[in-house]
């Protein structure tokens, strides 16, 4: 198994790509540990987990609380004797649907403060155990809209390209001490809206504006890409098995860019 013995902490446990990644990297051999805003959904995850052989702890854990994820990290690093594996998968409503001239700097900065907030929070608590190991791997999530244009997405187009660039500087600051850093990038996931994602609601609004159907709306996102598909979560999360196994042990400070060609790198 390609994780096994690791301690992985997995925040937004419960959704649809923080689920599936804590699936795969439990079958793998890792302990799990799901931290999320809210319960049910990430108790489901961990009894399918349990429920399959693997292991895995939960705790309800506000990324966007210093205190509550430096305690949260600590306690974890204390039971299981260390942390090796973190991923950032929280997700917030983050489209604003309105051009500039009608955006408030609130509004703006949702997206912006959610994301940067808890990729800098979470970083730095997992980094300072993962130092005493000297080695680790800190995963991030972002979406093309790092390198898209507007309209009505510009606080998330700015938190995505920010996260993007912290985990650049990350990698940097880190490889000394045997961390890497690697963001995976993802287009649309048509599993996660099925799945009542916070995605959906933002998708809903996106088509209704265009003035089609969500279906539709799907259907011309993957057309627009070179493979002429979109992303699945299987994908996404053996993506995310690779980049946190020893086999991606020269990957640092890039971007895994799951858009089907949407975006070259």
């Amino acid at each position: 198994m390609k994780l096994a013995e690791k301690n992985a902490i997995i925040y937004g446990g419960g959704g649809a790509i923080g689920g599936a990644v804590a699936r795969l990297f439990a079958q793998q051999g890792a302990r799990v540990f799901l931290a999320s805003r809210s319960a049910n959904k990430m108790e489901q995850v961990a009894a399918d987990i349990r429920n399959s052989g693997g292991t895995a702890d939960t705790a309800v854990v506000d990324a966007l609380d210093g205190q509550a994820v430096r305690d949260h990290a600590d306690r974890v690093a204390r039971e299981a004797g260390g942390i090796h594996l973190a991923l950032n998968a929280i997700g917030i409503a983050h489209n604003q649907f309105k051009p500039l001239a009608d955006l408030s700097l609130e509004e703006f900065e949702v997206p912006v403060t959610a994301y940067i907030r808890s990729t800098f929070l979470i970083s730095q608590a997992v980094a300072r155990h993962m130092k005493r190991a000297r080695s680790g791997v800190i995963l991030h999530v972002t979406t093309p809209a790092s390198r898209m244009a507007g309209p009505g997405f510009i606080g998330h187009s700015v938190a995505c390209a920010g996260v993007e660039a912290i985990s650049r500087n990350l990698a940097g600051e880190l490889a000394k001490d045997g961390i890497r850093s690697v963001c995976i990038r993802s287009h649309m996931i048509p599993e996660a809206i099925a799945m009542d994602s916070h995605s959906k609601g933002l998708f809903q609004e996106n088509a209704a504006m265009a003035g089609i159907a969500l279906d539709q709306m799907l259907e011309g996102a993957a057309g627009s890409t070179l493979l002429h598909k979109l992303p699945t979560l299987k994908e996404i999360a053996e993506t995310a098995l690779f980049l946190a196994s020893d086999g991606a042990a020269s990957m640092t400070g890039t971007v895994a860019n799951l858009s089907g060609g949407f975006l070259l790198d």
